[in-house]
């Protein structure tokens, strides 16, 4: 067994060929599905801000309803 007859033996062996681009793909694929996460992080935040915003501003008007419309009379004798 010479260098040359294992690096040509090296060069020819494509065994552990698919597994590594198995991993390489799976890879790229973590990379490409993590920015789609990072991009769409602040898209789903500002939907909740929203959210959040409209709720709060909505309790604060049905408090506001409550209390103007919730006033006493008195029954008048005759």
């Amino acid at each position: 067994m010479t260098f040359c007859g294992f690096l040509r033996r090296l060069r020819n062996e494509e065994s552990g060929q698919d597994l590594a681009e198995y991993c390489l793909l799976t890879a790229l694929l973590t990379l490409l599905v993590t920015a789609i996460f990072v991009q769409a992080s602040g898209g789903i935040q500002a939907i909740w801000n929203d959210a959040g915003t409209s709720l709060h501003a909505s309790r604060a008007a049905a408090a506001v309803t409550t209390t103007t419309t919730t006033t006493t009379t008195t029954p008048v004798n005759k």
